[in-house]
């Protein structure tokens, strides 16, 4: 980083990210940070989300196949419980 800069913890716990970083790193209002902290360090780290838009494809198709098959919430269930465990 070129310099260092100096904030401040709000009532509710929020830090500002000044203003020059965040146009230098291109952030923007809503995205999504991991939050590491250890002693008396905190590290911020930019979550890249992916595109939701296959997703949305992929939900409709399986719910499709549920209907089509006549799939139960209950046996639905099982077999996510059952997929995690492997």
């Amino acid at each position: 980083m070129e310099k260092i800069e100096i904030t401040s913890v709000s009532s509710r716990g929020q830090i500002v990210i000044p203003q020059n970083l965040r146009e230098k790193l291109r952030i923007k209002e809503g995205e999504k940070f991991i939050v590491i902290g250890e002693d008396n360090t905190l590290v911020l780290k930019r979550i890249e989300m992916s595109s939701f838009k296959g997703y949305e494809k992929l939900l409709k198709k399986t719910r499709e196949y549920a209907k089509k098959q006549s799939l139960e919430e209950k046996e639905i269930a099982e077999a996510i419980s059952k997929a995690r465990k492997k």
